[in-house]
């Protein structure tokens, strides 16, 4: 199922979609049944994650995706982390 970035933002005010954002890391580890991806981008200093029930594709460094993602909190610890979470993922 496609899912257009537009009708998801208009549905949901706090997403954002960007384009052709270039990969600096790509990780997964599997957790509970899931694989945790999260990846880095250029010029953003917060990760971006999602998890899939089947692992993902390896992103390359140096490649373009499409995300959607809205920001997040995560508790590590005590401290508390900022991270986008990505609805969507699309390599351009």
């Amino acid at each position: 199922m496609q899912t257009d970035p537009k009708k998801l933002i208009k549905q949901h005010e706090k997403l954002t979609h960007s384009d052709e954002m270039k990969v600096i890391s790509h990780t997964q580890r599997e957790k509970d049944g899931w694989f945790i991806n999260s990846i880095m981008v250029e010029n953003c200093e917060v990760p971006f994650k999602y998890k899939r029930k089947k692992q993902y594709k390896t992103l390359q460094k140096g490649q373009r995706v499409n995300l959607t993602y809205y920001p997040e909190q995560e508790n590590v610890a005590g401290l508390e982390f900022e991270y986008m979470k990505v609805v969507r993922i699309k390599i351009s």
